[in-house]
């Protein structure tokens, strides 16, 4: 990417505060993009504009936002239509989970993941695209998981937000295959974050086999996002992992997810 400040693009990155939304952030902003960083966590979010702007001349705007809030994403994209900058690439990153059994859910939490992990990301997607395709060059990542390719018990609307995200993004990368823009969606598996404290899911068995960190799968989602490329699965296990999920009953898939999402 161009060094002048002029010509460098700009990223808008959701939940930048933590884990892969933030490690992204880091690798965009090595990369030579300007940035605007989204999320909760007002302190977190500044303390990494200013580690960008400090160690990669990365100018960084800080919008604090609740994506749960169905407003947010209008906000968000308010505040750039009416002060700058013009947004090239897209990462939705942010999402969460609650593990439990479904009949005992709290309903406004579980209708809160479906707004972070679903509506928001095509919200803001639906807001910017039409500015990108306009200008002819654009990128989109959102980050979904290997959870979408699987029934997922004591997680099911997690796992279905993902699920749904990854047929999202695979139509709309093929929807704007002659535009300029592409679409990446990226499929991690059990990756160390602080999903599993949100989720409450620290003693769960699907996070005993060696998670990936999250810098690995930012670098992979970045490589993937730059090359334009439709769908990334980042190591090895989580690729035969995936492929697998194709040929086994989706009940068997369950049965075994189930095991690893139960918390005793």
């Amino acid at each position: 990417m161009p060094s002048d400040q002029a010509d460098r693009r700009t990223a808008l990155v959701t939940g930048a505060s933590s884990g892969i939304g933030r490690d992204l952030a880091i690798l965009l902003a090595e990369n030579g993009f300007n940035l605007v960083l989204a999320a909760r966590n007002r302190p977190a979010l500044q303390q990494l504009a200013i580690q960008c702007s400090s160690k990669y001349s990365a100018p960084a705007r800080v919008m604090c936002e609740d994506l749960a809030d169905p407003a947010a994403p209008g906000r968000i994209f308010g505040q750039l239509e009416r002060d700058g900058p013009p947004i090239d690439v897209l990462v939705n990153n942010a999402g969460f989970g609650e593990v439990g059994p479904y009949a005992s859910s709290d309903l406004p939490r579980q209708l809160a993941i479906v707004q972070v992990n679903v509506s928001a990301p095509m919200a803001l997607t639906r807001l910017l695209l039409p500015a990108m395709i306009q200008r002819g060059w654009g990128r989109i990542l959102n980050v979904a998981s290997t959870a979408a390719f699987v029934p997922g018990p004591y997680l099911s609307t997690y796992y279905a937000s993902k699920a749904f995200l990854v047929s999202h993004s695979l139509a709309l990368a093929h929807e704007l295959r002659h535009t300029g823009v592409k679409v990446t969606v990226i499929c991690p598996g059990p990756t160390r974050t602080d999903f599993q404290r949100r989720a409450g899911m620290e003693r769960a068995g699907l996070f005993r086999f060696g998670p990936m960190s999250s810098m690995k799968v930012a670098r992979a989602g970045l490589r993937g996002l730059l090359k334009g490329r439709r769908m990334v699965v980042p190591g090895l296990l989580n690729k035969l992992g995936v492929f697998g999920s194709r040929f086994g009953p989706r009940w068997l898939a369950a049965t075994i997810t189930g095991k690893l999402n139960r918390v005793e």
